[in-house]
């Protein structure tokens, strides 16, 4: 029996909403240290059948265990068009479409073929503790005290979510653990077998299968590779295979190991003693529609819409410089460095704009204004919630508070979350000063924090009393 582990992480879209739906236009997404996880048990027998067997168990959840059997035959002659059916008639389209997409990759590849031996793979599916609501949970830790996990008494579609990108996260995390059971020689760590980017290329195809549609793939890209300065492939290249009526293996394998995606994934991280802290509106609805309303309002007025677009990639781009620039400081000149970061915890943003003399932290604070400036007048132009009311409020007394270098509304934009760029040494008492500031009574900080790298091989042992 073979057993190994996966996890992928979460994501906060931090400048680039919207713009990341357009190939001409970049995004910066940070990966966090909220995870997804999938482990594996392979079972193999030498029994002649060209059924493969593949369980799926997610404890956290009431009734989360999803049985399929494939037949092989079957799956190689119909491709991407096979019915897939669960034991007890249960749905989930993202499990589905990735088992479909990975399992036929791997029949396309001639891993099981008729001389492999018959496969029965149990994989487990765990997530950390934010990815959803944690009212009514109750908390379990593995042997080592290394994972601790919410586990709840209703349904997973019943248990909200808090917009890190779980979908995402479990089908990249899903796809690694599979492809390990399928491929003998499947190591993320080996970068010459370019089997992450496989990886993602796999999890994009799938993760669109899934929602019935083609997004931008940021959140994938982020799962997989990390923070990343992101740049969207062609839709059509998965349209390709989607909207293909014969040979999707074959047409699958082409896109994932031959094509070029023409996309950018490059790493960018937080500069030191600098943190992404992100908070959970507690009451704040999810806002549906929104990306309708600002396509329709670059159909309506498309010369304007431009205009405020390539302002707004400006300020963007901007900050990511900004950042770098304060990442190379922290390896050139740590004198320096120390002294902006010292700076940074004693003030606010409004001293730090007037105080010629921290013009590096200033920048940063500077970029973060003219996004929501631009994002703004696209929620007044469009209607779209994007930075609301509330959420300006709620931001503007963020950046009052001494250590907070900005802040914005993520991703999308909406009621439910917002983000801070702050002094990793003043958290503490940012969370002092909010929690006996009445304009923060409604927002819970998440205990969060940026992660360089996004799919990683797990150590199986940390699970133990758990599974």
């Amino acid at each position: 029996m073979v057993q190994r582990a996966f996890s992928a992480t979460g994501k906060a879209l931090l400048a680039g909403g919207y713009l990341v739906l357009d190939p001409k236009y970049e995004a910066f997404v940070i990966a966090l240290s909220a995870r997804m996880y999938a482990l594996n048990s392979v079972f193999e027998s030498e029994a002649e059948t060209r059924l493969c067997r593949i369980t799926v168990n997610s404890p956290q959840f009431m009734n989360g265990s999803w049985s399929y059997t494939l037949d092989l035959d079957g799956l190689k002659s119909a491709g991407l068009a096979y019915p897939i059916v669960e034991k007890e008639g249960k749905r989930n389209p993202f499990i589905e479409s990735t088992i479909l997409v990975t399992v036929g990759y791997a029949l396309e590849k001639d891993v099981l073929n008729e001389k492999t031996k018959a496969k029965d793979i149990h994989i487990t599916i765990f997530s950390d503790p934010e990815y959803h609501s944690q009212l009514n949970s109750v908390r379990k830790e593995s042997t080592n005290r290394s994972k601790q996990f919410l586990y709840h008494n209703k349904e997973i579609t019943q248990v909200n979510k808090t917009g890190l990108g779980s979908s995402a996260g479990l089908v990249t995390s899903l796809t690694a653990s599979l492809l390990s059971a399928l491929f003998a020689d499947f190591d993320i760590a080996q970068s010459s077998l370019n089997w992450k980017e496989r990886v993602h290329n796999l999890a994009q195809v799938s993760h669109c299968k899934a929602q019935g549609k083609i997004g931008s793939g940021f959140d994938v890209a982020s799962a997989t590779f990390g923070s990343i300065i992101y740049q969207r492939f062609s839709p059509q290249l998965i349209h390709s295979v989607l909207d293909a009526v014969s040979d999707t293996n074959a047409k699958l394998v082409d896109l994932i190991d031959n094509q070029d995606w023409n996309m950018k994934h490059e790493l960018c991280s937080m500069p030191p003693g600098i943190r992404l802290l992100m908070g959970d509106v507690i009451g704040g609805s999810e806002t549906p529609k929104l990306v309708t309303k600002v396509q329709n309002w670059r159909k309506e007025k498309p010369e304007y819409s431009y205009k405020v677009w390539t302002e707004l990639n400006s300020s963007n781009m901007r900050l990511v410089e900004a950042l770098r620039k304060m990442d190379k400081l922290s390896e050139t000149d740590k004198v320096r460095y120390s002294y902006l970061l010292n700076e940074l915890a004693k003030n606010s943003d409004e001293d730090i704009a007037s105080s010629p003399d921290l013009a590096e932290l200033n920048q940063i604070g500077c970029a973060i204004k003219d996004i929501r400036k631009y994002l703004k007048i696209m929620t007044e132009e469009t209607g779209a919630e994007i930075e609301p009311f509330e959420q300006t409020e709620l931001l503007n007394a963020a950046t009052n508070i001494k250590g907070v270098l900005g802040g914005v509304v993520p991703g999308a934009g909406g009621y439910d979350a917002i983000c801070l760029l702050v002094s990793s040494e003043k958290l503490p008492q940012i969370f002092q000063d909010t929690s006996s500031n009445p304009s923060f009574g409604h927002v819970r900080w998440m205990n969060l924090a940026e992660q360089r790298d996004g799919l990683i091989e797990e150590s199986y042992s940390n699970f133990a009393g758990l599974i």
